[in-house]
């Protein structure tokens, strides 16, 4: 039997849209993108394992379980084609999905995806098997170490506000993004909503099953737009360049400045952005192909 996946409906009345979010955000995190679409489309947002109750780090051991869940979701709720967007993993799991069933989607976006080359996928494979992961993928400590109990909301946000990382998110998005990780506890304080111990185990299974992604891009069908952080250390100039080789009909558009948390820094102008494409795929025009920054 299926899981009954917890999800958000962010609302809205017109053709269903499903957004997968990133390792570490919850889907509230984008309330200001996702409100913003759902002015013309119907959109759902499923919890990924994280975010389940009980749900066992250990039990994943590469990201095609993800795409699964996805596929398991959308069957649930509704038989028609899907415009899907995706952030990071999410993004990931949602072209994972599309090359694999491309009835599902009427159209893609993938928001700075994790895709890598491939020899970096034969490398971590080897680096995977010999157990050394958790030693040497540079976001785990991190993930790890990270602080999960505030005695507020109001201090975790402070706590938030002063990480560079976050220096480009707005005051306005970086509160949505608190109110959708804090967990509160009996006593006030808070607790975030996604285990550490699941971030890490995102990261070091991450990238393991792609190769299949690389083999089958030339057999996509839905249109497709990745939006990219000009500056972001995830989806590389390189990655772009070998992916508009592979499948030349996916477009790339880049945000100088702009990080791998791009839909978070620019939620108004991601939103444009998708809505320019997909009123484009809906006029049944040709979104012309826009290089990213350095390619």
């Amino acid at each position: 039997m299926k899981p009954n996946f917890p999800y958000e409906d962010f609302g809205g009345t017109g053709p269903l849209l499903h957004f997968t979010h990133a390792n570490g955000y919850p889907p509230k995190a984008y309330q200001r993108l996702l409100s913003g679409l759902s002015e013309h489309y119907h959109v759902l947002a499923m919890h990924m394992r994280p975010l389940w109750l009980d749900s066992s780090p250990e039990d994943l051991h590469d990201w095609r379980v993800l795409a699964q869940d996805l596929d398991d979701f959308l069957t649930q709720h509704g038989s028609t084609q899907w415009i899907g967007i995706g952030h990071s993993v999410g993004a990931n799991a949602t072209l994972r999905l599309a090359l694999s069933q491309p009835e599902r989607f009427s159209a893609l976006v993938l928001l700075d995806p994790v895709i890598f080359p491939p020899y970096m996928t034969y490398l971590w494979e080897v680096v995977y098997r010999l157990g050394l992961a958790y030693r040497l993928h540079p976001l785990v400590r991190s993930a790890l170490k990270r602080r999960n109990r505030f005695t507020s909301r109001a201090e975790m946000y402070e706590n938030y506000r002063s990480k560079p990382v976050f220096s480009r998110i707005s005051d306005e998005d970086l509160q949505y993004y608190v109110e959708a990780l804090a967990c509160p506890d009996i006593d006030g304080s808070v607790t975030l909503c996604y285990p550490s111990r699941w971030e890490a185990r995102i990261y070091v299974t991450g990238i393991r099953a792609d190769l299949e992604i690389w083999q089958r891009l030339p057999e996509l069908v839905p249109p497709a737009l990745v939006i990219r952080g000009g500056l972001s250390d995830t989806f590389l100039p390189v990655t772009a360049k070998m992916l508009a080789k592979k499948q030349p009909k996916i477009s790339i558009l880049s945000f100088s400045d702009a990080t791998h948390l791009v839909p978070l820094e620019k939620p108004l102008e991601v939103t444009r952005s998708i809505l320019d494409f997909l009123g484009i795929q809906e006029n049944r025009k040709i979104q012309p192909h826009s290089q990213p920054d350095g390619v």
